[in-house]
């Protein structure tokens, strides 16, 4: 999945979708990676990563950042193009 862009869950800090630049053991590195902090328009993550939001209006993903190292990672699931076209669509939401 190295190269592609990806939705990973992590134990603590949450939901990120971006492109995963690596991986190894429980830890991995995504760029231009948005915090996926509230959706709607899908039932799950693997829907969200399947089909992407049928309401990018209603969901709340904050600002890309270009990498994060996440840690404790769970989940890793790869993002369609269809989904991502979705994603790419919510605004940026800030307080």
């Amino acid at each position: 999945m190295i190269g592609r862009y990806c939705m990973v869950r992590t134990y603590s800090a949450g939901v990120f979708a971006g492109t995963l630049e690596s991986r190894q053991g429980k830890e991995a590195i995504l760029s231009n990676a948005r915090r996926i902090w509230k959706w709607e328009g899908a039932a799950s993550l693997s829907q969200l990563a399947q089909s992407g939001t049928s309401k990018p209006d209603d969901c709340k993903f904050p600002e890309a950042v270009d990498r994060v190292l996440l840690t404790e990672v769970i989940e890793i699931i790869p993002i369609t193009d269809q989904a991502k076209l979705t994603i790419d669509q919510v605004p940026v939401w800030k307080a």
